[in-house]
């Protein structure tokens, strides 16, 4: 039957329902390059809770985003729901780039947040009830792909602009609202998608379902796959209807445990952290904004080329040696950060002093804030600090109001590090993540759950991995004021070496199998 699938028909579904992946991807790390601007704008201090709410508030309206959406997906069906998270991403755009208040940005960012969880959930779900199980993986993984490929956009969008418009209070709102563009195409295309087969099955819509089918592998293949969908849809039909307190029965508890702890774990990684504040972690090694932005460009780079490798590997190497691989890097990766900021020292020398205020003034700050910015600093001249939190306590104190507006160009001009073992630690982080976490994470989630309960399970596990994901990111910058950055570290380091021991200890292989075998051998495994 393989000989008969049509690759390219399965392809091109899988392609246009992953755009949401993209624009995913893109509304996501778009922020990065806005980020400093926007906190001076509209007046937040970048250690302060609004500061961390106005960056988390689209993965916090992600939180109800995956609530709802495998549950309207059962409703209404996959491309209904992903029409609407289309409609959402393009006001998530135009909304953002034209606030002209903080509460009006937040608000924007949650709408867009919606259509984020609910794209992250049924976009793999789609393509995984489409896809022949020979290639599910990889499809399912395209969806990845285009996340990453939406990062890159974002970043190297970022960056150019960034180099176009030179003026800080345009350049940002530029950067935020070009995500109307992908957010039309993909509004577009959606219309010409099918409905899924097992979705259509579960509707008593057969006949709509076998056509779907025989579009993907011909008359053979749709009469063997409706008849599997059908059997299971049979089965699944002599047990009680679904609901919240089912998903968390004895036979379901090995399940949920697999798929809220996958689900936990890829936010427990800090992966949004990392995106959305890698030019600010950047500038904290030292980097002035532009190279900032170069150096998320080469994120994005790499996060797409590991992610591409991850795609050949999924099906050929299996989901858990993926996991096991891509942690034990992501551990390595925050021990050579870690290490990188622990060793850095700060010390402002009287050419620096004279140099941060000669920024100052090109930047044309007012010169009585600029006076005090040198009697403040003045008493810091010559002297040499080994902790990073100890540091900015001390610049924050002499410096004053004025603090959110130097302290970039005061770091810039007073640490001493090794910002290449900053980058390498963050680039393996990137990669270990793109072959592991990243692609792996929404195949499992696609597969381990029952037909039955697939959308209700898939929104309980997405709406947990929304949820820790809004806490990382809000604390994240709090962290860094607080406990400094290789604390920060550190600690993820810790999380995802127990991250791993789970993975060891429960985590199934899936490869190769058909949705209805996997169900299978989860309840076997439960009873045993």
């Amino acid at each position: 039957m393989d000989s008969s699938i049509n690759k390219f028909y399965v392809v091109l579904l899988s392609i246009i329902v992953a755009l949401g992946g993209f624009l995913l991807g893109f509304d996501s790390a778009v922020i990065s390059g806005a980020v400093s601007a926007y906190s001076k704008i509209f007046g937040i201090e970048q250690s302060s809770f609004w500061f961390g709410f106005s960056v988390s508030s689209l993965t916090a309206g992600s939180i109800l985003g995956n609530f709802l959406g495998g549950i309207l997906a059962d409703k209404f069906g996959r491309k209904s729901v992903l029409i609407a998270t289309a409609t959402m991403f393009a006001f998530c755009a135009l909304g953002t780039a034209f606030s002209q208040e903080l509460p009006f940005f937040i608000v924007s960012r949650i709408i867009g947040g919606l259509g984020v969880g609910m794209a992250i959930l049924v976009a793999p779900m789609y393509i995984a009830e489409v896809a022949p199980k020979k290639y599910r993986g990889m499809m399912v993984s395209i969806n990845q792909l285009n996340i990453v490929l939406g990062i890159s956009a974002a970043f190297f969008s970022n960056y150019f602009i960034n180099r176009c418009i030179a003026d800080e209070l345009i350049n940002w709102r530029w950067m935020l609202g070009v995500g109307i563009v992908p957010a039309l195409a993909y509004f577009l295309l959606l219309f010409i998608v099918p409905q899924s087969p097992r979705w259509l099955v579960l509707r008593n819509r057969d006949d709509e379902a076998q056509r779907v089918l025989n579009k993907i592998g011909g008359h053979e293949y749709a009469e063997y796959t409706l008849k599997e969908i059908e059997e299971n849809v049979k089965k699944d039909k002599n047990k009680p209807k679904t609901y919240f307190k089912q998903l968390f029965t004895k036979e379901m508890r090995l399940i949920m445990t697999i798929g809220l702890g996958i689900a936990a774990l890829q936010q427990i990684s800090a992966i949004n952290a990392i995106l959305y504040y890698s030019s600010l972690i950047f500038q904290t090694a030292g980097g002035a904004k532009d190279a900032a932005l170069m150096q998320a460009v080469i994120i994005g780079v790499v996060n797409l080329i590991f992610t591409i490798v991850a795609m050949y590997f999924i099906d050929k190497l299996g989901r858990k040696p993926l996991l096991i691989i891509g942690l034990t890097g992501i551990i390595v990766a925050y021990l050579i950060s870690a290490t990188a900021f622990y060793r850095a020292t700060y010390k402002i020398t009287p050419e620096k002093l004279d140099t941060i205020i000669l920024t100052l003034q090109s930047n044309k700050m007012d010169s009585d804030k600029v006076a005090e910015v040198r009697a403040g600093l003045s008493k810091m001249v010559d002297t040499k600090f080994d902790k990073e939190i100890e540091f900015f306590h001390t610049v924050k104190e002499n410096t004053g109001i004025t603090y959110t507006a130097v302290k970039d160009i005061v770091l810039q001009n007073s640490i001493n590090m090794n910002a290449l073992l900053v980058l390498i630690g963050i680039l393996l982080f990137i990669g270990s993540f793109a072959i592991s976490l990243g692609p792996v994470t929404w195949a499992l989630l696609s597969e381990i759950f029952p037909n039955r309960v697939r959308g209700l399970a898939i929104s309980v596990a997405g709406t947990f991995n929304a949820l820790v994901s809004t806490i990382v990111i809000t604390v994240f910058p709090i962290e860094l004021a607080t406990i400094g950055t290789g604390t920060s570290f550190l600690i993820f380091g810790i999380l995802c070496a127990a991250g791993l021991i789970f993975v060891l200890k429960y985590v199934p292989e899936t490869k190769g199998k058909s949705l209805e075998e996997i169900q299978d051998m989860l309840e076997v495994r439960e009873r045993h």
